[in-house]
């Protein structure tokens, strides 16, 4: 199959299970939207819109990823990070890019066409979004988990990920993950050097990537030069699910009822079902739609 036929995301989907985390292949690093200056511009219109986020390459696995920008602030605007990446010492992440309307197409290009396959073991896909990171050599994204299946693609440079699965409690407690399903705190959440010998680790370069389901713990070293990454994520019933009974359970943990994990009891959990609409939040009027109705993420939900 010729390059220009082949898909842009290239999966073992023999292999593919939604909750485990699995190395992929692609091709997006010849996507045109991907080229440094096409992000250099499009990191100076993203900004104006509030969607940048971005720290000082001080920040280290153990800094709260929550707290980074505060912690280390990059002073630069995203034009002058973004141009001078090699010399800026600094993370940037380009957040939602699915809100800006070119770069939707990009988002729309690779989970369209990863959807059939997704939704025939994993339905419901919805509220998709994209995200670019851009990073000075030798900088760290902070230890922490994300509430999305995710494809991580590497577009440009060498970084090395790692990654827990999802259901690690040694990496992340249960308590941790209810605390984060209900409030998007990460407080809970502590880096300790010894958790590397118990990742997956992939050593990523152009064409090169990762699958992480929901709340897998993560952590990324970028190499000696600089980076760019691409991140394509979405939710699907079954994370909606898993986020509600974490909310419920921490609901159940501020009334002194220490509960069992997250799917080690169905009966449990299915007890809890028919409350579980309750607790779901509302989505934000300015969106003109409801969650149901909106394909795509917003960042104002968490």
């Amino acid at each position: 199959m010729s390059s220009t036929s082949s898909p842009w995301l290239q999966i073992d989907w023999t292999k593919f299970d939604p909750w485990r985390v699995q190395a992929v292949r692609h091709r997006l690093n010849e996507h045109p939207l991907l080229r440094p200056g096409r992000i250099v511009e499009f990191g100076a219109r993203h900004e104006r819109n509030g969607r940048v986020r971005t720290h000082s390459n001080a920040a280290t696995a153990g800094t709260p990823f929550n707290d980074a920008p505060s912690l280390h602030p990059n002073n630069k605007s995203a034009a002058q990070t973004l141009s001078d990446i090699e010399h800026a010492k600094a993370w940037m992440s380009l957040l939602n890019i699915q809100t800006d309307e070119v770069y939707r197409t990009l988002v729309d290009t690779v989970l369209d066409e990863v959807r059939p396959k997704i939704e025939a073991i994993d339905p419901g896909m919805s509220y998709r979004g994209g995200w670019i990171f851009v990073t000075s050599p030798n900088t760290v994204t902070p230890f922490h988990i994300d509430k999305e299946h995710n494809f991580l693609v590497q577009i440009h440079g060498r970084k090395r990920v790692y990654v827990w699965e999802p259901d690690d409690h040694v990496a992340v407690s249960e308590a941790a993950r209810d605390l984060f399903h209900a409030s998007h705190s990460r407080d809970l959440i502590k880096w300790r050097d010894d958790l590397r010998e118990r990742a997956h680790i992939f050593e990523i370069e152009p064409g090169m990537g990762a699958y992480m389901p929901s709340t897998s713990p993560h952590m990324v070293e970028n190499l000696d030069g600089a980076s760019i990454t691409a991140s394509f994520t979405y939710y699907t019933a079954s994370t909606r699910r898993n986020s509600l009974l974490h909310r419920a359970h921490q609901r159940l943990r501020g009334a002194g009822i220490e509960p069992p994990a997250v799917g080690a009891r169905p009966w449990f959990d299915a007890m809890l079902v028919p409350f579980l609409g309750l607790l779901a939040k509302p989505w934000p009027a300015s969106v003109g739609a409801t969650k149901d109705e909106l394909p795509y993420a917003e960042h104002l939900w968490a």
